[in-house]
């Protein structure tokens, strides 16, 4: 019962912690990825932290953590890389900010996260 209110909490502390950044807002991140027009270049420092908390995360727990060991870099990675990349740009959300945006009950925040559920069953039904 304390792993499941722990996992609670963390997912709470995560939701926040988007919500707070900007990262649930879609206008916010594609300001952020459109480069070549009004540039919003805010969330790099979100990333920032989001990168120097798990690098000090991993150094601490390292014997905890089952860190991958394989770097081949193929197709099925490359692809599935793209395609998300281009489905944060069309939407501007990824599939932790697009939850957390399902609180506002927004139309858009609907149809992404139908699409991502969508999504992973039509995958695992492949595999």
């Amino acid at each position: 019962m304390s792993a499941l209110f722990s996992a609670l909490g963390a997912g709470f502390l995560f939701g926040i912690g988007l919500w707070v950044s900007g990262m649930a807002n879609p206008k916010k991140v594609l300001g952020f990825l459109d480069i070549t027009g009004d540039w919003d270049a805010s969330l790099m420092l979100v990333m920032g932290g989001a990168v120097a908390v798990t690098l000090v995360g991993f150094r601490i727990y390292r014997t905890k953590i089952p860190v991958p060991t394989l770097k081949d870099i193929d197709f099925p990675l490359v692809a599935g890389a793209a395609l998300f990349g281009v489905g944060w740009g069309i939407a501007g959300y990824c599939p932790g900010p697009g939850i957390t945006a399902l609180s506002t009950l927004s139309t858009e925040s609907i149809v992404f996260a139908v699409a991502m559920i969508a999504g992973g069953l039509l995958y695992k039904g492949k595999s």
